[in-house]
């Protein structure tokens, strides 16, 4: 794909468990350059791609970016997997350790059941920019990081019931096989997505607001520089 113009800002950025890139690509408006780590193959990944374990790349690799994002795989901490009697790794924690084991600044992202196994997180609602969805994410800062809670908006915005078709300004849940791709796709900003991507992936729009003030710390504090 094409990907749009933008002014690098001087940063390299590691995204972790990158899957489509959705978190990459609002980093990367953000003014960062950025490479994905995955475990499996991502052939829409629309940058630099690796795949490896991403903790073990953190562990091993993270020194060499300015900056790290991680979203571990949400599975464990879904309601739909418990009640299924699913068994799935905890990541958050060994991932939170190699990314302090590098010292940079870095954030962990989840879904909101993953809230108990964050420290101090804050939440970001896809409506707060602008967005026809009401899709939550948790960020947890760290490394010197710091991140203030937004507004949360208030959800007034009638959603669209599953199953039905959606119209262009309907607000809407991009899970299961919802309808209407073309319209989420260009509302989240995530044309080369597929389906399956979208029903998981962090809006752009949020790492963008989360990318700024990385690049902002970044700015303020000399290379080398204890956070």
């Amino acid at each position: 794909m094409q990907l749009p113009e933008r002014p690098w800002n001087g940063y390299w950025l590691l995204d972790a468990y990158c899957c489509q890139g959705g978190a990459s690509m609002g980093y990367y408006l953000a003014g960062f350059n950025v490479v994905g780590v995955d475990l499996h193959p991502q052939p829409r990944y629309p940058f630099p791609f690796v795949q490896a374990d991403a903790v073990e790349y953190i562990a091993t690799n993270g020194a060499d970016f300015d900056a790290i994002a991680a979203s571990p795989p949400c599975q464990r901490y879904s309601a739909t997997q418990r009640i299924q009697g699913r068994e799935h790794p905890d990541l958050i924690g060994p991932t939170r350790q190699a990314l302090e084991s590098t010292g940079r600044l870095w954030v962990i992202e989840n879904v909101e059941d993953a809230r108990p196994e964050l420290i101090d997180p804050v939440t970001l609602c896809a409506a707060t920019y602008g967005l026809h969805t009401y899709r939550h994410r948790l960020f947890e800062p760290g490394g010197g990081l710091r991140l203030d809670q937004p507004i949360h908006p208030q959800h007034t915005g009638a959603t669209v019931k599953m199953g039905r078709p959606l119209q262009p300004g309907d607000f809407y849940h991009a899970v299961g096989n919802f309808s209407n791709v073309p319209y989420v796709r260009a509302d989240m900003g995530v044309e080369w997505m597929s389906r399956d991507g979208i029903r998981e992936c962090i809006p752009p729009a949020m790492t963008r607001w989360i990318g700024r003030q990385l690049a902002e710390h970044l700015a303020a504090v000399p290379a080398g520089a204890a956070a």
